[in-house]
């Protein structure tokens, strides 16, 4: 029956690695959004846990250099959203790929599935820098085979109704956006799972 959890499959391990979109900056816990994407999934008859590996404040460099112990061993997939951070202080877009790049390769070298959430450059940074930065995503999931949400704002950024006071980071109501928008995505991520458990 739909939204009831099958009991006889074990449970997929989901790990949320990003800043303080993922972490949930100022939301209260019900409200972030490794816990919305699990109700949602769960409500979908999905075994699966998800757990938040959110940093305020962190860059895809500081993502790379905490990723062991933040995705531990019997991690099925893992979520990753970075480089939000990397845009807004002007990072090199190299740095920013180079380590998006390391991160999915040693995912994948450890045999857990990746959904790649995308951001995207503002404009005040000038057309050459937004055209480089905005290319990251799609071409490291294409690269690595990997699954892509192309924009993990997809729907909120830029709309008062969906943020906070400070314009940037998302509401309980803009969270649930963005699990409505991802969640076929994510579905998508767990079936991957799903089959690699079938062999």
């Amino acid at each position: 029956m739909a939204g009831t959890v099958n009991a006889t499959e074990r449970t997929i391990k989901v790990v949320a690695l990003g800043d303080s979109l993922t972490s949930g900056y100022q939301l209260k816990g019900r409200a972030v959004f490794p816990v919305q994407l699990e109700r949602a999934l769960k409500a979908k008859g999905l075994a699966v846990e998800v757990a938040n590996a959110g940093v305020g404040g962190d860059t895809s460099s500081g993502g790379l250099g905490r990723l062991d112990w933040s995705v531990p061993t019997g991690t099925d997939a893992v979520i990753l959203e970075l480089g939000a951070n990397d845009m807004l202080r002007g990072v090199d877009p190299k740095i920013t790929r180079d380590a998006l790049s390391e991160i999915v390769r040693r995912l994948k070298a450890r045999n857990i599935e990746v959904l790649l959430c995308g951001m995207r450059a503002a404009p005040n940074f000038g057309p050459d820098y937004v055209r480089e930065f905005d290319a990251i995503y799609p071409e490291i999931a294409t690269a690595h085979d990997v699954l892509l949400y192309p924009f993990f704002l997809d729907g909120v950024a830029a709309d008062p109704k969906l943020n906070i006071g400070d314009g940037l980071h998302p509401s309980g109501d803009g969270v649930a956006r963005i699990v409505s928008g991802i969640l076929p995505k994510a579905e998508a991520l767990l079936a991957r799972v799903r089959a690699k458990r079938a062999f």
